[in-house]
């Protein structure tokens, strides 16, 4: 399966940092900016979370609410989360169920050895739960700013 611009945003029900659960249909009403991303703690993962991070502020002038999700535990989640000083929701998909339903579960290769793994990808969804923006094989440099105009441009 996989998501497109259009389509209403699947709902899932996961486990987040610090413990608690996560439900995206909590945020129903708001705009939600739903980046997946490989692994905790790697360059270009630290990357786009600061980057995230570093403008928070204007996510939430915008009224947007932004959730990582990756595949590590809430344990690795936690420790990257205070490494980072991250002020956003950290979601643990350790079966990769969510990452199937969003289509960025995917086959790569690195030194011509092939695995599957998150591909790098963010979701814009709406207040209503559509899919407004789709970014697949992010680039993390200038994204979080393409996101910002993105939402901007929603208003």
């Amino acid at each position: 399966m996989s998501v497109e611009v259009g389509d209403k945003a699947p709902d899932f029900e996961l486990p987040r940092d610090g413990g608690e659960t996560f439900r995206l249909s909590g945020l129903r009403g708001k705009k939600i900016v739903l980046y997946f991303y490989p692994k905790d703690d790697t360059s270009g993962c630290a990357r786009e979370a600061e980057a995230f991070r570093d403008r928070m502020d204007r996510f939430e002038a915008l009224g947007a609410v932004v959730v990582g999700l990756s595949k590590d535990s809430v344990n690795k989640h936690d420790k990257f989360k205070a490494k980072y000083d991250l002020p956003f929701a950290l979601i643990s998909d350790e079966t990769c169920e969510v990452c199937e339903d969003y289509g960025v579960w995917k086959e790569k290769s690195m030194y011509g050895k092939k695995y599957m793994g998150i591909e790098r990808s963010t979701f814009l969804i709406d207040e209503m739960g559509a899919v407004r923006n789709a970014w697949r094989k992010v680039k993390v440099a200038g994204h979080a700013d393409a996101v910002l105009d993105a939402i901007a441009a929603l208003d």
